[in-house]
């Protein structure tokens, strides 16, 4: 039951996001997750300062899953996830903060698991 919720400062068109969609697909399979639960929400031209300055391009993208996974597969997903975002949006990953939220609780269609 992961979770991911993008913010980005640059504007990105309804192709881009279904390819950043599928991206973050390909990339929950590092916490040991499947596509098959996985809803994303993309926000952009989302206003974002670091250090006191506003980014022209920056992100902050937080990932909440059921359960919790390894600190070594958290540190590779951002890793991943700093690539993507610096190939598909030209956002360098000085720019890029990934925040990880494991849950005890989570509830879908009525119920918790």
């Amino acid at each position: 039951m992961p979770m991911i919720d993008a913010k980005f400062t640059v504007a990105v068109d309804d192709t881009k996001k279904e390819e950043l969609k599928s991206e973050f697909g390909k990339l929950i399979a590092t916490l040991h997750k499947g596509e098959a639960y996985l809803m994303v929400g993309i926000q952009d031209g989302y206003d974002l300062w670091f250090g006191g300055k506003k980014l022209d391009k920056g992100a902050y993208v937080e990932v909440s899953l059921l359960g919790n996974a390894p600190s070594e597969d958290y540190n590779k997903l951002t890793g991943q996830i700093c690539d993507m975002l610096a190939d598909k949006l030209g956002i360098p990953g000085n720019a890029v903060y990934v925040t990880y939220h494991p849950l005890s609780d989570w509830g879908w269609n009525g119920n918790n698991f």
